[in-house]
This record gives structure tokens, C-alpha cells and sequence, in this order.
């Protein structure tokens, strides 16, 4: 005889907790329940058997996995929480009693907490770090448009902000942008680092206000976690590339409004240089003149060279070529294989890699230099030239730190979106320099980028109605595309749709000629001996061969049609038959949905053909 098992001590019922039962096990508040669950990325589960997980009970209630809560009475972030509960209360009290130098001292030994250890365990790998960066990324940006309140302080926002910045510039200097998409919700990127697609979400630039529906306690949880993330992430992104973290910035510069013109890239390969530079001067403590040398006066120099070399350090990189040094430590002795000896390792290095040709498109700004007018975003479009190459400027209203000035002559581009107003006291200078000019809407800096080349800016000139713009990203096969058949084939096609249409209406108008019943008989006829009568009739009628041969043609397809429709019919019943009964539900599903997508394709197909025909019957008016 087996050995009897009691009621909830096995099965669904001891695999799960509910989440009362996990909170009174950790000893914590629903809150710190919550934020634990969202930093360790234990979330609810649903058991197969709700009923047998609750003890009998149908009582609706989350439940979470019962090792994953010994998982996390284990966690050090939950007693650095409890420390703090404890904190809470030896402080309210030494206020209450007006101990204000315990209170002070209670305060200056204020219990924190880390979340390093979450992130190593969370992302065992770099490269699990940057495929889950995603939303990391949209919190950030997200983050960095808020206002400060009482709800999100300023320094969480500065933060993020600073976080963005350098976010941005190592996509700019990497060159790792792919794909823009002007959205109502906003500006999606696409980059590809390390051989991951990185796509985030930033808002635009309007003065934005957070819900009093919108729980703020939990997003703040989800950025705490962001911003270690991410704090581990760029150290890394910033150290392989040869780049100093975190890049300075320059007060004055960022109060001027200078956005991420206030950080600069400095080399840590030159820093690293200039430092030991000094450090061997600092051996010999007497100067040229026979004078002693402080320490002092040595870190002084030393911080004078670092900021002479900051404006100068990204040309330096971009021109920079390896060393004869490095290219020694770095070449590649190739072996030959012990299983095929005839043929030798060909491994990749860092210099193989680097001799490369990079794509075309990294560079398609290249040749060009913008001037942003001041209704244009400037974060947006200089974060999109940049990083492509493009030298862009902007006028003082939009920030300091312009590289270019408005009368400059190397000024190729103007990004403008406003109407084209014709301006009576014009000089010849400025008409002049507005002709040598192109004056574009910024939705061409955007479909230049996603097609990897130079579009005609003569359909986004300023003042023109502009193409549609449609989305990058992947769309499912069955999706409506829209640039699908623009060419001169739709409007043969179109021209043979109207010639069709025209005469079923003419057949529909006038059915008591002969020939009209004999092409109609045609065009019903559903097997081969209806065909013929319907071919003796038109010969008797007087009908030409072309128009039977068409109506003909048009009721064998109406006809295979007919009959591949009730043989998949017949399989999908059959099928059905086999299925049970949540499969077939599923399945139903499915199906209308897929329905429901045709239909919309369908409608789309419909009004692009209606749209199509008018132009033209247009055109054809125009031109009579």
C-alpha cells in the first residue's frame, strides 16, 4: 500500500504560496513586497489548478512559486529594508523627545543599500545586460522629461538625464544607429551594439505632467534597477571602446543650455599617457630654473593638459591610426589545423575587424552640413546627423555651442517646418546663399536613414505635402504595404479593372440583347457543358471570339475558386473533428483574428485602388 498524503502537504498546494502567506513568511510589508519582487524579477504564477494551490479554497488571490520566496528571505536588500524600518522608528522617536544630536547622528549612520549583487545574478553575461536594455532605456528617457516634484526629486532627473547623454554619445561616436521612426508617442531608435538590436522609445519635447492615476512608487522601483544597469553597462560599452567613464561635462556649457554638446569624449589611452607623463616629472622635484617642485603645482599641470586636450580628443580619435606597438601585440600568428593540415586558422581579431570596410550608410551625412531652423527639435536632429556623420549647427535661440554660424557657406541642408512664405526685403546675399541651399522638412533626415541613401529633396521641399511615412521596424507577412505596386503596372491594371467593370455595367444595364445573355450565360457557366452551350449561343449571337474567351476565362477561375474553397473547407471541418474542445476554441481565435487582419488589408487595398482610379481619370482629363 502507497504511502497516504494529506491535504495541502504535496502537489499544487505546497508548490505555490499565495501572497499573504509570502508576506507574513518574509516579514515585511506589501510594499517592500513588492519592490523585492521587482528588483529580483520574481513576478506572480498561474497554477494549473487554482483551486488544489488554495487549499480547497476558490478565493481569487495571486500566487508566486514557493521557491522563489525562500529565495528571497534570503536576499540582503530585505534586511537592509528592515534595518531601515527599524531606523524609522528610533528616529520619529528621538524627534518626538527633541534629542536633536541623537537624531543627527541616527541620521548620519542612515542605513543604504545596494543593488550590484541583483545585477550580477540578474545578468550572469555582458551581452545578457545589453539585450535587456530596452526598457532601461525608455524609463531613462522618460525619466529625464519629467518635472521635478514632490513625487520624483531633481536629482533622480538629473540623473537620468546624464544617464541619456551618455547613452547618446556612444551610439553618435560608434556610429550604431540604424533605424528612426516619428511616431504619435514619440521617437523610436533602433541601434545595433555588439550585434544586439537595442530599440527605445524618447518623448518628444513638450511639457509633460504625470497622472494621478499612474503609480509613481512602482516605476521608481523598476529605475533603481535601471539606473545600476545601466551604470554597469556604459562602464563597460565606455572602457572597450578606449573612452573615459563617466565623459566629463562642462558646467558652464550645460547651464548655456548646450545639451550633449556639454559632455566631451575624452581617450583614456592619452589620459593614461599624459598621467604617466607626469608622474615621471615628478621624480625630478627641482624645476629648469633650480626651483622646488610641490606636488601641487604638479596636479595643477595635470589638470591644465586634461582640459586642454578635451575640445581636441575626438578629432585625435577619428584620426588616430594603431601604433606599430599595438599592431605587434596585436597580430595573429595563424596555425594549421591538426584536422585538416592543408588548410590554416583564419581567426578574426580586433585589427582584421578594424581594417574593415564599415558600411556606406554609418556615413551618408557625411558630405552635407545641416542648419536646424528654430521650430525643428534640435536633441533630435542632432542626435540623428551626428551620428552619421553630418556636421550640424543651430541658432542661439536652441542653445549654446553651435559649431556652425547661420551665414556660413559650407551649409548644404536647412531642416525647416514651416510654410514657404516669400520675404519681400530680401538682399541679394541672402537670395543668393538661398539658392545654393536646400530647404527640407525634417521628415527627410528621418526616411534618408531608414532607406541607407540620399532621397530626392524635391518631395520634401518646404511647403509640400509630404510622402507617408511608414515605419521600419519588421511588420508581419500578411501586413498591408503600402509601397507595394506603385509603379506603371497599377495603372495597367487599373485601366483593365475599369474596362471590366464598365462592361458588367453594361451587361447589368442591358440584359436583352443576345449577345449580352450569351456573355453573361459565359460567365455563369460552371462546368464544361454549360461552357459550350454558352460558346454555341455566342456564335449564334455574333459575339467575338476575344470577349468569350474573356468572360470564358473569368468563370473557369470563378469556378477552380469555387472548388479549392469547398475542399479546404472540408479538411478544416475534418480537422476540427480531431481537435478538442480548448484546442478548437484556440484555434477559432486564431482564426477571427486572422479574419479580422484580412478584412483590414482588404479595406486599405480598396481605398489605395479607389484613390489610384481618381488620379487617373485625372490625368486623363488633364491631358484631353
Amino acid at each position: 500500500m502507497g504511502r497516504l498524503r494529506k491535504k495541502g502537504e504535496a502537489g499544487a498546494a505546497k508548490a505555490y504560496v499565495t501572497r499573504s502567506a509570502a508576506i507574513k513568511k518574509l516579514q515585511c510589508s506589501l510594499a517592500d513586497f513588492r519592490r523585492l519582487c521587482i528588483l529580483k524579477g520574481i513576478f506572480p504564477r498561474e497554477p494549473r489548478h487554482k483551486k488544489r494551490a488554495n487549499k480547497g479554497s476558490s478565493a481569487p488571490t495571486s500566487f508566486y512559486y514557493a521557491k522563489d520566496i525562500a529565495y528571497l528571505a534570503h536576499e540582503p536588500v530585505l534586511q537592509k529594508l528592515r534595518d531601515h524600518k527599524a531606523f524609522a522608528k528610533k528616529l520619529a522617536r528621538a524627534l518626538g523627545r527633541g534629542e536633536w544630536s541623537s537624531a543627527k547622528s541616527l541620521e548620519d549612520h542612515k542605513p543604504t543599500y545596494r543593488l550590484d549583487h541583483i545585477v550580477k545574478e540578474r545578468y550572469p553575461t555582458f551581452i545578457d545586460a545589453v539585450r535587456d536594455i530596452d526598457d532601461a532605456l525608455c524609463m531613462i528617457f522618460l525619466f529625464a522629461s519629467l518635472p521635478s516634484d514632490g513625487k520624483v526629486s531633481a536629482s533622480l532627473v538629473e540623473n537620468c538625464a546624464r544617464l541619456a547623454a551618455e547613452w547618446q554619445l556612444y551610439v553618435m561616436h560608434t556610429r550604431s544607429l540604424r533605424k528612426v521612426f516619428l511616431s504619435i508617442k514619440g521617437v523610436y531608435y533602433q541601434a545595433e551594439v555588439l550585434d544586439q538590436t537595442v530599440t527605445w522609445l524618447v518623448p518628444y519635447q513638450f511639457t509633460q505632467s504625470i497622472p494621478s492615476d499612474v503609480d509613481v512608487r512602482v516605476m521608481l522601483t523598476f529605475l533603481e534597477l535601471y539606473q545600476t544597469l545601466l551604470g554597469f553597462v556604459f562602464f563597460k560599452l565606455y572602457t572597450d571602446a578606449g573612452l573615459v567613464y563617466p565623459p566629463p561635462l562642462d558646467a558652464k556649457k550645460d547651464e548655456s543650455a548646450a545639451g550633449i554638446g556639454a559632455f566631451s569624449l575624452q581617450d583614456a589611452r592619452a589620459i593614461s599617457q599624459q598621467s604617466d607623463s607626469a608622474q615621471n616629472q615628478t621624480t625630478n622635484t627641482a624645476g629648469p630654473d633650480g626651483k622646488r617642485v610641490s606636488s601641487k603645482n604638479v596636479r595643477q599641470t595635470i589638470k591644465s593638459i586634461q582640459a586642454s586636450s578635451a575640445d581636441d580628443v575626438d578629432v585625435e580619435m577619428e584620426n588616430s591610426e594603431p601604433s606599430p606597438a599595438d599592431a605587434d601585440e596585436e597580430e595573429f600568428v595563424p596555425h594549421a589545423s591538426s584536422s585538416n593540415p592543408a588548410e590554416s586558422a583564419d581567426l578574426p581579431t580586433l585589427q582584421s575587424l578594424s581594417t574593415l570596410p564599415q558600411s556606406s550608410s554609418a556615413k551618408l551625412f557625411a558630405p552635407y552640413t545641416f542648419w536646424l531652423s528654430r521650430e525643428t527639435s534640435r536633441p533630435i536632429f542632432e542626435f540623428l546627423v551626428r551620428s552619421f556623420g553630418g556636421k550640424i549647427g543651430w541658432p542661439v535661440t536652441s542653445g549654446s555651442g553651435s559649431p556652425v554660424e547661420a551665414s556660413d557657406d559650407s551649409i548644404t541642408h536647412v531642416i525647416i517646418d514651416r510654410p514657404l512664405v516669400v520675404k519681400e526685403d530680401e538682399t541679394d546675399e541672402e537670395r543668393d546663399r538661398r539658392q545654393r541651399r536646400k530647404y527640407v522638412q525634417p521628415q527627410w533626415v528621418v526616411d534618408c536613414i531608414n532607406a541607407g541613401k540620399i532621397l530626392l529633396e524635391d518631395l520634401y521641399a518646404q511647403g509640400k505635402t509630404l510622402p507617408p511615412h511608414l515605419s521600419p521596424f519588421e511588420a508581419r507577412e500578411d501586413a498591408y504595404d503600402p509601397t507595394a505596386n506603385v509603379d506603371a503596372g497599377g495603372a495597367v491594371s487599373i485601366e483593365e479593372d475599369d474596362e471590366a467593370e464598365d462592361a458588367e455595367d453594361a451587361m447589368d444595364e442591358d440584359d436583352e440583347t443576345p449577345e449580352h445573355a450569351a456573355l453573361k450565360a459565359a460567365a455563369n457557366a460552371q462546368d464544361d457543358a454549360a461552357l459550350r452551350a454558352a460558346e454555341l449561343e455566342a456564335e449564334a449571337a455574333g459575339v467575338d471570339f476575344g470577349s468569350f474567351e474573356k468572360a470564358a476565362k473569368k468563370a473557369t477561375t470563378k469556378t477552380k475558386q469555387k472548388a479549392i474553397s469547398q475542399e479546404e473547407t472540408a479538411e478544416e471541418d475534418m480537422n476540427k473533428m480531431m481537435m478538442s474542445n480548448k484546442q478548437r476554441k484556440l484555434y477559432e481565435r486564431m482564426k477571427h483574428s486572422q479574419k479580422k487582419r484580412d478584412q483590414e488589408r482588404t479595406t486599405l487595398e480598396s481605398k489605395r485602388r479607389t484613390i489610384e482610379k481618381e488620379k487617373v481619370k485625372k490625368n486623363r482629363g488633364s491631358q484631353s
